[in-house]
């Protein structure tokens, strides 16, 4: 979930303004996803089914935009592993912060027979919290709702602790690595990614979000090849003609999302084949159309600005509220148009959250914590 550009309030690099449009996109689709997880049984019934892809997604796109607008900083010898460290982790952590807070303070709204809060402590609570919060995932015996989640109180946390190995990985090893070599990296990850897609006991890659051995290996593929291509793209990036950009890689994030299990319990090798090409091919396609597009009228450059500006908090943000929306909908029984009204609610709801918490927390932090640590560039 990266900003496109390098985010310290202090970049001349231009912005690629529909880059930060496809990114809120994809984030409001993760909203849709997570709310039909209330009604489903598993990942073969899922409505939005491949909206878990969308971390992907956010992955190359976040190597793309790291890779312009840092790679030149090294290179001139501007930018040193303790500027660059401090430069993501004030883009990111504050909202990583907030959604842990939002979570601990909804906790026990959220009761239902999948799991039950009443059993929890307040202090196990704030230990919860405060794990989340400083990204040390949740362990047994800290994972108080049970489900098995790195993060009980705000699940797509996840994302952001493989976002942070990625950015350390570049600053340790990626960035050194010359192209040939880098391609050798993203050929070798694809390759491995694929054949866990296609071949792993899952048929999907929705995975990274626990502790176990299949979670962490999964979500290190997803990782290392979407980060190292985001990379490699950047490096390699040449702009072509794409007229529409913005919406042609939109209703293709919302169609990819969207598109329904393929094949079943006995074949999901097939499902894997799906999610490999979108993760390896099409995705790194549309961050190049988005990247090579340019806004034309004033609504389009608006939306986009809105939409990026609003995906990483609205991502951080909703995911406590789905937890009250799907023990609502468990403990009442409740069909899908039952609860649309909730559902609407909490989508917009969330929308406007995320906004808040953009110029009342995250923007406000970030200005002050740059100015603080971070020398003038």
């Amino acid at each position: 979930m990266e900003k496109t550009s390098s985010s310290a309030f202090a970049d001349t690099k231009p912005h690629y303004a529909i880059l930060d449009g496809l990114r809120g996109v994809a984030a409001l689709t993760v909203v849709w996803y997570h709310v039909f997880e209330s009604f489903c049984t598993s990942h073969l019934d899922q409505i939005i089914n491949h909206g878990y892809m969308a971390v992907d997604f956010f992955f190359i796109l976040s190597g793309f935009v790291v890779g312009y607008a840092y790679d030149d900083r090294w290179k001139t010898k501007t930018m040193t592993v303790k500027e660059f460290v401090l430069r993501r982790l004030i883009r990111l952590q504050p909202m990583v912060v907030v959604g842990a807070v939002i979570g601990a303070a909804v906790f026990y709204t959220q009761g239902c027979s999948v799991w039950d809060v009443s059993k929890i402590s307040v202090g196990m609570l704030l230990i919860s919290m405060v794990l989340n919060a400083c990204m040390i995932p949740a362990t047994k015996g800290f994972e108080i709702r049970g489900v098995g989640e790195m993060y009980p109180l705000n699940g797509p946390t996840w994302s952001l602790l493989f976002e942070y190995i990625g950015n350390l990985l570049y600053a340790f090893v990626l960035r050194k690595l010359p192209t040939v070599a880098l391609s050798v990296v993203v050929g070798v990850a694809a390759f491995s990614l694929a054949a866990f897609s296609i071949f792993g006991p899952l048929g999907d890659l929705c995975v990274g979000f626990a502790m176990d051995g299949m979670n962490i290996l999964g979500g290190s593929l997803r990782l290392l090849f979407a980060f190292s291509a985001g990379l490699l793209m950047a490096r390699i990036f040449k702009p072509v003609h794409v007229k529409g950009a913005f919406w042609i890689g939109s209703a293709a994030i919302v169609a990819l999302a969207a598109i329904p299990r393929i094949g079943d319990a006995d074949s999901l090798w097939m499902n894997g084949v799906y999610d490999a090409i979108c993760a390896i091919a099409i995705f790194p396609v549309i961050v190049y159309l988005g990247a090579s597009g340019k806004t034309t009228d004033k609504v389009t450059t608006r939306l986009c600005k809105f939409l990026g500006d609003i995906s990483y908090p609205l991502y951080m943000v909703h995911y406590p509220f789905l937890y009250l929306y799907y023990a609502w909908v468990k403990n009442n029984n409740l069909t899908f148009t039952q609860s649309l009204p909730g559902a609407l609610a909490l989508f917009f709801g969330s929308i406007a959250l995320a906004y808040l918490c953009l110029k009342l927390i995250d923007e406000p932090t970030r200005k002050y914590l740059a100015r603080k640590f971070l020398k003038k560039s």
